[in-house]
């Protein structure tokens, strides 16, 4: 039998409730990193703010296409580029502006090339990342996990992970982000890992009430035909 991971071994040592939720959801397995610069990232991330998937996908494809010849637009291309081209991709004016300051710290160096972001710890990168029209610490925190794999980052104003942790815990309110923030010192150094779990605890609880739905539709089936 293989040892757990450090990540799963410290989290059930330090929280029952957590090895629970481990035990039920199985290993940890955080996607690999796309191979993103930082300013392709947050392009994308300010595309997805407020739009499903599909909609920010279909907008970005547009983006993209004004630039030909290229994988991605860089920054100066986006700085060259019409405003009123890229409204016609699907941006809003206000998202415009945020691509805009995206470029020109990009170019400045605000925004920290591949390599040196790498350099950087987590609290020198939110700080950086922050002074960015439209980019928050959520938006950051997300760049931390899912582009950089940092392993001690706990996002406690993700609705997913909050909710997570009041299904898990089973409260009865949704935790604050304090709250949430000072239990969340227990999975030091691994709160990557503990956020990632308390997303699959969401999942698994939408799992379980759709079993509960067709079993209920199944029964009465059942019953319906029993009565006729």
């Amino acid at each position: 039998m293989s040892r757990p991971s450090p990540e799963i071994a410290h989290l059930c040592k330090i929280d029952p409730v957590m090895k629970r939720v481990i035990d039920a959801v199985g290993p940890y397995a955080l996607p690999p990193p796309p191979r993103r610069s930082p300013f392709e990232s947050l392009v994308r991330a300010i595309a997805y703010q407020q739009l499903h998937e599909k909609a920010a996908e279909s907008i970005l494809k547009r983006f993209m296409a004004l630039c030909p010849g290229r994988r991605f637009p860089r920054p100066a291309d986006v700085l060259a580029l019409a405003p009123e081209s890229i409204r016609a991709a699907g941006f809003s004016r206000a998202k415009i502006a945020a691509l805009q300051d995206l470029a020109a710290k990009a170019i400045d160096g605000t925004l920290p090339s591949a390599a040196v972001i790498r350099r950087l710890d987590d609290d020198a990168i939110v700080e950086r990342l922050v002074a960015v029209r439209g980019i928050g610490r959520w938006t950051v925190e997300m760049l931390l996990i899912f582009q950089l794999g940092r392993p001690d980052v706990l996002p406690v104003d993700d609705f997913g992970v909050r909710n997570g942790f009041r299904i898990a815990y089973k409260r009865k309110a949704m935790p604050t982000p304090r709250e949430l923030m000072q239990y969340g010192e227990r999975w030091r150094p691994y709160r990557t890992a503990a956020a990632w779990y308390l997303w699959r605890a969401v999942d698994q609880a939408k799992a379980m009430r759709t079993v509960m739905l067709l079993s209920k539709l199944s029964t009465k089936r059942v019953s319906n035909g029993r009565s006729a």
